[in-house]
């Protein structure tokens, strides 16, 4: 269960990758802390469900559809956000998830570069339609979403495994350069989550082997992820920046 963060009321949070899973909940999960929430996708129908359940729980949420590789898209996205809602004042740029294994002798360039446009170059395309403004207000909190895989080999192919260790570092950079000015900065690198994806793609037997990895013994849900993303954005995390947490069940410790 996620905590009470009072500070969040009123905050306007912008969440990519928000049509399903992960974001979808995180963008719910504020929401229920008083925040306004855009979530920002590709699936348009998608999107107006997330809308629609939080508006019915009482809560005040917009969406923006948009491919967050292409710029011009993102940028769209934010002034769509900042006409209803005002200037944003947490990113959790979330969108990506391209980990599909493929053996290195098999991935094509052109998979390559798919990935980490995905993976990478969206969260940085994100970062910077938004940052400016976070700047220039001398506050801010950004949450980066990378992954197990950027934080230690794993199955998942070479170019998602390079994208997410190339969030890592976006983020520590980005929050030495962005601190002094009042901006936060941090990531969250997830392990073996349970969303309704995977529990549709994988056996249970196989989520019962996988569960085995991890010292806590079981797979991550969203709600892992979503409590942890809560507590970077608000003033208890006041003193954090440059951080990754590993929602990671403790098999990734360093």
């Amino acid at each position: 269960m996620s905590g009470t963060y009072p500070d969040l009321n009123g905050k306007v949070v912008l969440v990519t990758g928000g049509s399903r899973g992960i974001g979808a909940r995180t963008a719910a999960a504020f929401a229920a802390q008083g925040a306004k929430v855009c979530v920002v996708g590709r699936d348009a129908k998608a999107l107006d469900g997330v809308v629609e359940r939080i508006t019915g729980d009482g809560g005040t949420a917009t969406r923006a559809v948009a491919d967050v590789t292409d710029a011009a898209a993102v940028e769209e996205a934010r002034r769509h956000t900042e006409s209803l809602l005002g200037p944003v004042d947490v990113l959790a740029a979330f969108a990506g998830g391209q980990g599909l294994p493929v053996p290195t002798v098999e991935l094509t360039e052109r998979r390559w570069r798919e990935v980490l446009d995905s993976d990478l170059t969206s969260v940085f395309l994100t970062v910077r339609a938004f940052l400016p403004g976070m700047v220039e207000r001398g506050s801010g909190s950004v949450i980066t979403m990378s992954s197990a895989a950027g934080r230690q080999p794993s199955q998942a192919n070479l170019a998602y495994g390079v994208a997410n260790a190339g969030v890592v570092m976006l983020t520590r950079h980005l929050a030495t350069e962005a601190g002094p000015r009042g901006v936060r900065v941090n990531c969250l690198a997830p392990s073996a989550i349970l969303t309704e994806t995977t529990e549709a793609r994988m056996p249970a037997g196989v989520r019962d082997k996988i569960a085995a990895l991890h010292p806590l013994n079981r797979m991550g849900v969203p709600e892992d992820v979503v409590a942890a993303a809560l507590f970077l954005a608000s003033d208890s995390a006041s003193w954090l920046t440059g951080l990754t947490v590993d929602v990671a069940g403790g098999r990734v410790t360093n």
